[in-house]
């Protein structure tokens, strides 16, 4: 394949893996999560840091739990760079949440400002079964008070 049209195809990949990852914490399966990061994958964010695919299975089950919750993350302004079967990304993020108090998430939920809004970090590895993160840390720009 064309070295351009590889390059493509790779942040392509990366891409689709940061999607795949916004829709996994908001459709109710976050746990899964864990399968987009490589056995000793990092995840790191405000006052969190898990390590490997087992605790950040963990950590995400534990946001799957959350049944009160309606989240929308929405990613944007996402450039990766890729370097042979390595490859960095930084995108924004946008956080809508809403709790709901009867304990069950409402649809539609209120709307308002985001409740939160920073960007993610992430190193990606090319494998045998495609691109995974590598690590993925969070920095929080703005919260919303």
């Amino acid at each position: 394949m064309d070295q351009n049209l590889q390059r493509l195809v790779d942040e392509r990949a990366c891409e689709t893996l940061i999607s795949e990852y916004c829709h996994l914490v908001d459709f109710g399966n976050a746990s899964a999560i864990a399968q987009l990061f490589i056995l000793d994958g990092r995840w790191t964010g405000p006052g969190v840091d898990m390590v490997g695919q087992s605790e950040i299975e963990a950590g995400f089950s534990a946001r799957q739990a959350v049944s009160r919750r309606q989240s929308r993350h929405l990613c944007t302004n996402v450039v990766i760079n890729v370097e042979g079967d390595e490859a960095t990304g930084l995108c924004y993020l946008l956080n809508f949440r809403h709790d709901s108090q009867s304990g069950t998430a409402e649809t539609p939920a209120p709307a308002g400002l985001p409740k939160y809004v920073g960007e993610y970090h992430d190193r990606f590895v090319r494998t045998d079964q495609g691109w995974r993160f590598a690590s993925r840390r969070f920095d929080l720009a703005f919260l919303r008070s």
